[in-house]
């Protein structure tokens, strides 16, 4: 019988660990219980994976939810689920194709005529890793669908975001931007000046590894090796849609956050701005960094 003491508590040690890590690793529920009845939420890739989720979450607190997508069969299949899961009649499906300007301009002078307000913009919508694709503007395609289009978004819904604040966008992102050696801060100087003090607030959200269709184009879907064997692996550290939704969830609603900008978390736990890495230096004339005047439109 001794003999099993040993195995037995060294699997116990594992499977605790292993709950723990997974409990860690998924970052929590949104703690904020509150509604969002009267106000309007704009999601985008919502019919899958972590949009449909957080559509389903924010429809549950009452909102008027806008989907979205490219596959409108399938949008419209979510928006229905969601109905009638939460009850919610105000949850819509709507085309757009970030991968195309005339299906972003289309998308968004809708919502402009048809919509009284936009009170939250989540920019959800993602592909990685894809073949050699190019958008319908000759951008390549992650680059054109993650930034472009979801830049060209925000900015088309500017206005309307304004009217409506207190507002919020909120930004999916990477933990890849750590490699980044960017001076984000001087990069969005206009960004911030327009937005100064006009009720939007903008975050952004890692929203850690999550059983998604992101990475369809990896081939991990198609692994025997990670099917299999990485298996017990994925389930401690890969969260599910739901899970991985929390994060987003908590920046659209939670409390705290009313009136905070430039907040980047990977939980449902408010995280600081990334700290800067140096210090800027004086212009001090030709090729020297000098902040431009206000008239002058850095970013198109």
């Amino acid at each position: 019988m001794n003999r099993y003491i040993l195995p037995a508590s060294v699997a116990g040690t594992i499977i605790g660990c292993g709950v723990l890590l997974k409990d860690y690793v998924t970052g929590g529920t949104c703690p904020s219980k509150a509604k969002i009845e009267g106000k309007t939420v704009v999601i985008t890739g919502a019919n899958t994976g972590l949009g449909k989720e957080t559509a389903r979450e924010l429809a549950k607190r009452g909102g008027r939810i806008i989907m979205g997508c490219r596959d409108m069969a399938k949008c419209e299949a979510a928006a229905k689920e969601i109905r009638g899961q939460t009850l919610n009649t105000h949850v819509y499906a709507r085309h757009i194709d970030l991968a195309s300007i005339k299906s972003i301009r289309e998308f968004a002078d809708r919502i402009n005529q048809e919509e009284e307000r936009v009170d939250i913009l989540i920019n959800n919508a993602g592909v990685m890793r894809c073949p050699d694709w190019k958008t319908e503007d000759g951008f390549e395609m992650q680059f054109g669908v993650n930034h472009l289009g979801h830049f060209l978004l925000t900015n088309l819904l500017l206005e309307k975001l304004r009217s409506s604040a207190p507002s919020r966008v909120v930004n999916l992102s990477s933990l890849a931007h750590l490699l980044g050696e960017m001076d984000f801060d001087d990069l969005n100087w206009e960004r911030k000046k327009r937005l100064q003090g006009s009720g939007v607030t903008v975050n952004a959200l890692h929203p850690g590894v999550a059983a998604t269709e992101l990475g369809r184009h990896t081939g991990l879907h198609q692994s025997s090796f990670s099917s299999s064997v990485l298996s017990p692996l994925f389930y401690v550290m890969v969260k599910t849609p739901r899970q991985g939704a929390q994060p987003a969830v908590f920046l659209a609603v939670g409390e705290e956050l009313e009136g905070v900008s430039g907040v980047t978390t990977t939980s449902c736990r408010r995280r600081n701005r990334r700290p800067r890495r140096w210090t800027m230096t004086p212009p001090t004339g030709c090729g020297s960094r000098a902040e431009p005047p206000p008239s002058q439109n850095r970013l198109g």
